[in-house]
């Protein structure tokens, strides 16, 4: 049960109702870390527009290697709810649930690819302490497997963005209700 008050799609009227009616037709379903927002529904067309930005906008890193680098945030911020949705997501283009689970226990033993590797370093490192990146230079490893400044801005913001997230859910007690929760959105 979460912590404030959720305005449930049964319950939703004017612009919120056409704001949950228009994410179940571009999304394919309704996540309750959207529900959350209800009470500003304003703020989940901000959110979306912002998670559209990140994850789906044309970039060097891949569909799959952003899901990626979000099971890692969120694995590393133990929020199991971004943890499984992510993973779900993740496993949709890996088609490997060992592999996304191994990647959620522990990173560093999953069958990775260098560039895998590194990216989930760096997601790590930057989640777990930030301030490390004051010491030393936390993008030469990504630069070394080859990836631009342009992909290091892209994998840092989606760094930042499943730290937001994590944060809402985590202190707003977001709970996936069943598991089917979890299927059925566009991917």
């Amino acid at each position: 049960m979460s912590r404030i008050k959720i305005i449930k799609y049964e319950e939703a009227t004017d612009r919120l109702k056409e704001i949950y009616d228009d994410l179940i037709c571009k999304r394919g379903k309704l996540a309750e870390v959207h529900c959350i927002q209800s009470l500003r529904p304003e703020s989940i067309v901000k959110h979306i527009d912002l998670y559209m930005e990140i994850m789906f906008t044309r970039s060097e890193l891949s569909r799959a290697e952003r899901e990626m680098m979000a099971v890692v945030v969120s694995a590393g911020n133990k929020c199991k709810y971004c943890q499984i949705h992510h993973a779900e997501a993740l496993n949709h283009y890996w088609k490997n649930e060992k592999r996304v689970e191994q990647l959620r226990n522990d990173y560093k033993q999953a069958e990775l690819t260098n560039r895998e590797l590194q990216l989930c370093e760096f997601s790590h490192i930057l989640t777990i302490n930030p301030e490390l990146s004051k010491k030393e230079d936390i993008t030469e490893p990504l630069k070394k497997s080859g990836i631009s400044d342009s992909g290091i801005l892209d994998a840092t913001l989606v760094v930042a963005y499943f730290n937001f997230v994590n944060r809402i859910v985590i202190a707003l007690d977001v709970e996936i209700e069943n598991n089917s929760e979890t299927k059925g959105y566009k991917y």
